[in-house]
Order: structure tokens, then sequence, then C-alpha cells
């Protein structure tokens, strides 16, 4: 059974292949493959920040179709 891939998985596996790719105790051939596979998660991660800065655009998007800049609650700690 497969699990579906989430931003904060793909961005826990990352994180741990940067762990390892650092420790230098790889062999060039799994560095490589590591590198390949961050290099995915990656390219998976940026796909869904720049999904969601649509869909929050969208969403600031007023009934003249301008987007309204609101700054965030410095309270909501």
């Amino acid at each position: 059974m497969t699990t579906k891939q989430t931003f904060e998985k793909a961005m826990a596996q990352l994180e741990d292949i940067v762990r390892e790719l650092e420790s230098g105790d790889l062999t060039l051939e799994n560095a490589m493959k590591k590198f390949e596979e961050g290099m995915k998660l990656s390219r998976y991660c940026s796909r869904v920040l720049d999904e969601t800065e649509k869909k929050i655009t969208l969403l600031m998007t007023d009934e003249d179709g301008n987007i309204q800049e609101k700054p965030l609650d410095e309270g909501s700690d």
C-alpha cells in the first residue's frame, strides 16, 4: 500500500538525505542515488509551495480582481 506524499514528509526525507550526504559516510554511488532522490523531493516541495502560493493569491483577490495584501496578525504566535 502506497502512502500519499505530503509536503511535511517530503521535507523530513529531504532533511534526512542532507544529513546523510553531509556525513560523508556514503559511497559515491549511494551518494548519487541520495542526491537524485533529494532533487526529486526538492522539485516536489517547490511545486507544492508554488501551488499553495497560487491558491493564497486567489483567496486574497477581491471582487474587482485586485490582490489585497494584508500583514499577518503579529499576535498569533
